[in-house]
Formats: structure tokens, sequence, C-alpha cells
């Protein structure tokens, strides 16, 4: 357009240019970020707005109670009363799908101090209708009061991660007396007494290190303690064996605590059904039968229960009369098998989530990179290194032409060099992008594999030793960095360690005097850096330690959201949780100003460095001073880069520390992609068609569940011939499950061997091993999906 090119015009443009560079690289991630952010706020809209989980409905006042009940003259008043009427419930809680019915046209009342009985065929309703109770199913149609409080004694026991006393305790005040008398009514004390910490032993989570008896006696206590008004049992009394089943019957469930209670209890055991006050049939989802237990005898239903029902009636009735005969069972009997009783429950195994301190291993970052590929990362590197080699190229291209004295006649020339600089420029920045997107994804999808691969070939002593939340937190927070975060910093810090080198080049040689302030200032500049480093590591750590505990309250309470709002203790979890969730922001909140404290200080150290350029710029164009300070075009550039070094300080100390902190999830990751596997191989193989005729044989085997826990097997001997069927008896938790643990190689022995078919077991792959046995556990899993 005919106007001079002067350096004021062109680097004041150049400065701007800069300023731009930052937020238009990061234009992108924020459109990425908010287009996430709409979509996770429309999926928390959508659950937040679904109807909230009431019970109130099933408690009404006892006017209410009493107006209903005289409206009966064959029921006497009394306001602790469960009331259910014309009831047909669903599990499915949406309007969208059509309601399978489960129960149907249900109508109780039952009155208070009532043992009542829930009987009927497996599948017929019994637990729906004990849920229904507490609220957890829909209610089609029908109405379902109750006065008082509830607790609920599930199928399923659901044990928290704690003390044996936390779980008893459930957030409500230690009252001693009561406390004991409920540990001895539910045969705990023996336990406790063989447990290393007593009731302040941890308990595993799900009760891991506690038998199937001892977690449905658990959740029992847990019951009792809290001294409702009504009480639901789940079949509760399958877990134990027949005499721990009798002296729960007799001092837990028609104890002097459970005086003047309403007790409902769905069960098979005969000496319950024979001492219930009232007999509930349940077929069908239908209630076909309700009365006493003299009617019941005479109806046809009774052979639901026992065909040999007289035997059970004279049980019952010997039981009645010897009243507190099973204590000598409960303390003798038990405490004489010695050290082989209750091992189970001292495998406290669960152990503090571990951290490492320092800085982070070379080899981690030689694993990551191995995995991304030494030919991307050299890609990278070569790529980064002249793509800001093109940029510096530019700059200083337009310096000497804002100096050459040569007119505008070369217009034309000086463009065309520009324009191609900046080609180049974009082919390498294009180049890095790829490098590290292709590389990113490449270690991304081999750390997945790795880290899935090694935790299905784990034993089961780490999941024992490892609550889900740690498991959770690798499997989602650490690998989202691996997969996303990391990359991205990553990449920006590659930029800005060759931005920041190229900058203090052109300053360097734009300005000498800039050397008389670098060394200084590289001195503070490292001090700094350094004190940030070392904490702001050590607080990301901590952040993600803290962050495991909230992943498994979380998964904790939604297995147990049943109980919880059972024993509504609601209140209690959610101030639970927001104690976790308060340590984890805690750490949060110390890495977020940790970096505003850095970002005062880089602040201050680039003001400083613009300062000294122009302080001695100015001086040394009004001096006469025989050193040189450069042209105008490279006094120009020199404030020009001077700008940004204030970013660049910043985002290179910060992205270094964030890549720092970025390769601890990769650090965490891989340590548990070290974690010891089972041995799969074995040094016999036995055939296909192996083991044909199942023998077993015990040989002294000795199985300890750690090595400075006591023996859950000590030297055991027994023989199994083929085609026999053996039954296993024992006390809950005297080492029955152990033995299938040692048979499938899922606990290692200690000594002595274990042969089928005349082969040792610990000699067979672990693959054919398992693949030739079955088994049905004690706690079953179920997939996800159809019955088929």
């Amino acid at each position: 357009m005919g106007h001079s090119l002067d350096a004021a015009t062109v680097f004041t443009c150049v400065a701007l240019f800069n300023t731009l560079i930052s937020p238009l690289n990061s234009l992108p991630w924020v459109i990425n970020g908010m287009i996430d952010s709409v979509i996770s706020s429309r999926r928390l809209h959508n659950y937040l707005s679904t109807p909230e989980h009431c019970s109130s409905e099933l408690t009404i006042s006892s006017d209410i109670v009493k107006d209903d009940f005289n409206r009966n003259t064959e029921t006497i008043y009394d306001p602790t009363t469960v009331i259910i009427r014309n009831l047909c419930c669903s599990w499915s809680s949406t309007s969208t799908v059509e309601p399978q019915i489960i129960l149907r046209d249900i109508s109780l009342q039952l009155q208070k101090g009532l043992f009542i009985a829930i009987v009927g065929e497996v599948g017929s309703g019994k637990s729906s209708l004990l849920n229904s109770i507490i609220g957890e199913m829909s209610v089609i149609s029908g109405s379902i009061n109750s006065c008082g409080s509830i607790a609920y004694v599930p199928q399923v026991p659901w044990i928290l991660s704690g003390s044996l006393r936390d779980n008893i305790l459930l957030g409500k005040g230690f009252d001693t007396r009561r406390y004991e008398e409920v540990i001895q009514a539910c045969t705990l004390d023996v336990d406790i007494s063989t447990m290393i910490g007593g009731d302040m032993s941890h308990i595993g989570e799900k009760g891991l290190n506690l038998s199937g008896g001892q977690r449905a006696r658990l959740a029992l206590a847990r019951a009792l303690y809290h001294d409702s008004d009504v009480y639901l049992f789940d079949d509760i009394l399958s877990a134990v064996d027949s005499e721990v089943a009798s002296w729960i019957l007799e001092k837990a469930i028609m104890g002097p605590q459970m005086k003047r209670k309403t007790q409902l209890l769905s069960t098979h055991n005969l000496q319950a059904i024979y001492a219930a006050d009232m007999i509930v049939v349940m077929a069908n989802g239908f209630v076909k039968w309700f009365g006493t237990l003299d009617s019941f005898l005479a109806t046809p239903y009774s052979k639901i229960s026992n065909p040999d029902s007289s035997s059970a009636v004279s049980a019952t009735s010997s039981q009645k009369n010897k009243g507190p005969s099973t204590s000598e069972f409960n303390t003798k009997d038990v405490l004489d098998n010695g050290s082989v009783v209750d091992q189970e429950e001292q495998r406290d195994q669960t152990e503090a989530e571990g951290r490492k301190e320092g800085k982070v291993e070379i080899i981690v970052y030689k694993k990551y990179a191995t995995l991304a590929g030494w030919s991307m990362v050299f890609l990278i590197f070569v790529s980064a290194f002249l793509m800001q080699a093109s940029r510096n190229g530019n700059d200083l291209w337009l310096t000497y032409w804002v100096d050459s004295s040569s007119g505008t006649n070369n217009t034309r020339f000086y463009l065309t060099i520009l324009a191609g600089f900046g080609i180049i420029n974009s082919f390498f920045t294009l180049g890095r992008a790829f490098s590290f997107a292709y590389g990113g994804l490449c270690a991304a999808i081999q750390i997945h594999a790795d880290l899935l691969g090694s935790l299905i070939g784990a034993p089961v002593s780490f999941f024992d030793q490892n609550p889900s939340g740690r498991i959770l937190n690798r499997l989602s927070s650490d690998l989202y960095t691996v997969d996303d975060s990391l990359p991205f910093i990553l990449n920006i810090f590659v930029a800005n360690f060759f931005g920041l080198l190229g900058t203090l080049v052109v300053l360097c040689y734009s300005q000498v005097t800039f050397l008389l302030i670098l060394v200084p200032l590289w001195l503070i500049y490292s001090k700094v850096q350094f004190y940030y480093r070392s904490t702001s590591r050590e607080v990301r750590r901590l952040d993600s330690v803290a962050r495991s505990p909230i992943y498994s309250s979380f998964t904790e309470t939604l297995d147990g959201s049943s109980t919880i709002r059972a024993f509504q203790k609601e209140g209690f979890f959610l101030e639970r949780f927001i104690q976790q969730l308060t340590l984890y922001q805690n750490t949060s909140y110390s890495e977020l100003t940790a970096s505003l404290w850095l970002s005062l200080r880089l602040q201050l150290l680039a003001g400083l460095i613009i300062l000294f350029i122009a302080v001695i710029s100015v001086v040394g164009f009004h001096s006469n001073s025989p050193v040189k300070f450069g042209t105008p075009g490279l006094v120009g550039l020199a404030l020009s880069y001077a700008a940004p070094v204030v970013s660049l300080l910043n985002s290179f100390l910060t992205t270094f520390t964030e890549t720092e902190k970025e390769m601890i999830s990769v650090e965490r990751v891989v340590e548990y992609v070290g974690i010891p596997q089972e041995e799969l191989q074995g040094s016999e193989s036995p055939d296909r068609s192996w083991p044909t005729e199942g023998k077993i044989e015990f040989e002294h085997v000795t199985l300890r569940y750690k090595a400075d826990l006591p023996p859950a097997l000590n030297e055991i001997s027994f023989h199994i011939e083929s085609g026999m069927q053996v039954g296993i008896i024992g006390r809950t938790g005297a080492g029955k499950s152990s033995i299938l643990n040692a048979l499938f190689r899922l606990t290692p022995i200690c000594n002595g061997r274990i042969l089928v078919d005349g082969f040792d077991v610990a000699k067979v792959a672990v693959r054919d091993l398992r693949g030739h046995f079955a088994v049905v556990p004690q706690s079953p899993f179920l997939f996800d999906g159809s019955l088929r």
C-alpha cells in the first residue's frame, strides 16, 4: 500500500500474534470440553430429575393406624403393626417399561410382638414381600403402612469395610451392655475371642475375611443392636449350621431383647417355622395362607417345610424346655478346637494403599516411551525442533527485512521467504501433532491391555488385599489420564521446551547483554521450580490415594442402599462420604494454591526480564558505550520475545510439573501391571479325559492366607473314593471353604500335597486344573443379561 515497514509496527504485530498463539491452540480443547460438559450436564440433569426414593408413604401416624384397626373388631389396636392392603408390587421403577408384577393382591395385618415365619418354595416371593415392606419395590396398587423403626437383614449380608464394631454400630452410639448382649446372642463372642484385634479387627470389603455364617451373624447383630420396632430377617439361618441356628433362634430371634418386637423371618428352617406365632405361605407372588402354627399343621401347606413335621415339633418343644442348653456348645465345644477354629476371619489382608515418594523413576518414562514406540518419540522431537526453528527463522528473517536498506523493490522476495517459513512451520506442526496422537494412542492401548491382563491373571490374594475402589481408581481415573490428559500435557510440554529454548537463543542473539541476567535468572528459576515440583508431585500422589476411598465408599453404599434406607442411615453415610470428599478436596485445593504460588513468582521473573531488556536498550541507545546493543529491528525482536517469556516460563514449568504428575498415573498403572501372577504352567500334563475316576487325596495339607497368620488348614489328611458324595461340616469359619480354595489352587498350600487321580494338582497347569472341575461358590456371581 506504499507504506514503509518500520520496527515499531512490525514487532508490535509480532507481539500481538504471539499472544494469540496460546488461545488459538487451546480453542479446540475448549470446544471439546464444552461439548463434554453439555453432555455430562444433560446426563446429570436426567438423573437428578428422577423421582427420589421416599419411604414416607410406608409410615403413618398412630391415629390412622388406630382408625384402620378399629374398623376390624377382630384386630387389637397396636401402634407398631404392619398393614398391607391389596398390594401389587414390581421391581421396575420406570414408567416407560411395562412393570412385571411380582407380588399380587397381598393383604396382611401384623400385630406387635408377633414372630411371623414366611415360607414357600424358591421364587415364591418371600424376599420380595420383605423388600416391599422397607419400600424397595414399586407399588403398582394397594398400600403398605407401618409404624416404628425397621431393622433389615438381607439374604446376602451387607458388610462394610471397617472394624467389626463399626459394622454393628453403623453410626449408632456405643452401649456396652447392649453390645455385649448382642454379640453373645449372635455367638460372635467366640469369633471375637479368636481375632487378633478383637472386635476392632478390620473387616475387608464385603466381609472377604469372614465366612458366610459369620457375615450373616454380623448382619443380625447389627439389626439387634439398633433395638428397632420391626425386624425383617431374610433367610438368615441358611448360612449357619444347625447348632448355631438353634442358638440364634433361641437367644437372638426369640431372646429377651426381642420381647414386644414384630419379627418377620423368611426361612426354610424347621425349628424357626414351628417356633413362630404366625405363618405366611407364599406361592407365585400370592399369599396362599396366613394363620397360626396349629392351623398350619392341619393344612397341606405344612408339607412345604418338612414331611416329618412331628419330629420338628418335638425338637422345637425340647429346645424350648431346655432353655439355654446350647450355651455349652457355644463356648466349650468351639474353644476346644484350638487353633483351627476361625482362622479364616483372621485374614486381615486389606492393607493401606501405599504410595511412592520422590521423583518418578526414569524407568517409568522409558516404559511409556517404549509403549508409544521409540520411532514415534524420535519423530516427535525432530518435528518439534524443526517447527520451532522455522518459527524463529521466520522472525529473524522479518528482522533482517526491517533493518535492510534495499527499499521495496525486493518485497516479493522477502514475502516468498516468509511464506516458505510459514509452510515449513505448518508442516512440522502437523507432523508433531500426528506423532503425539498416534504414539499416545499406541501407549494407551498397550497399557490398558497390560493392566487388564495383569488383573485377570492376578491371584485371589491380590483382590483380598486391594479393595475394588483402588482397582476402579486405576481403571478409571488413572487410565483416563493415560488416554487423554498425559498426551495433551506432553504435547504442550515439548512445544514449550523448544519454544523456551528458541526464545532464549533469539534473546541472546538480539541482545548480548541478556547473558548477564541469564545465569542469575536460571538459578532463581531452578530453585523455584525444584521447590514447586517436589511439593506438587507429592500432593498429586496424595490426591490419587485420596480418590480411592471415594470409589470404594460409592460402590459400597450402592450395594447396601436397601439396608441403609431400612435403618434410616442416609444422613450418616452422606456425612461419611462428605468427609472422604473433603479430604480429597483438601489435596486438590493444595494443588491449586501451589500452582498459583508458582504463577505469581514466574510473573515477577518475567517482569524483571522485560524491564532489564528495555533499560539496557534505552541506555545503550543514548550512551556512547562501545558495546553494541543491536539495531532497532533486533531491539524490537528482543522486546517482542521478552513479552511472551512470562507465559513461556509459566507454561514450561507448569507443563513440566504436570507431566511429572501425570506420569504418576503411569507409575500407578505400571505398579499393577507388575503384580505377581498365578503360576499358569505345570510340570505335568494329564490327559484331556482327566480326572477319569475322581479320587481326591489330601496329604498333610497346610494352608495359610498370609505368612504371618496361623494356618487355616493345619496338617489335614483325608481320602475320597471315586463316586462318593461327601459333606464337609464344621462350625462357621472352621475351614470348609479353605479346602475348596486349596483344591482349586486359589490359595497356594504351604505344606503337603493334593492328589486327584494320582496327579499332584500343584504340578498341573491352573487352566487345565480348573477347566476340569466345576464349583458352585458360597456367594454366586451372576452376569448382567438374560437367563440364557
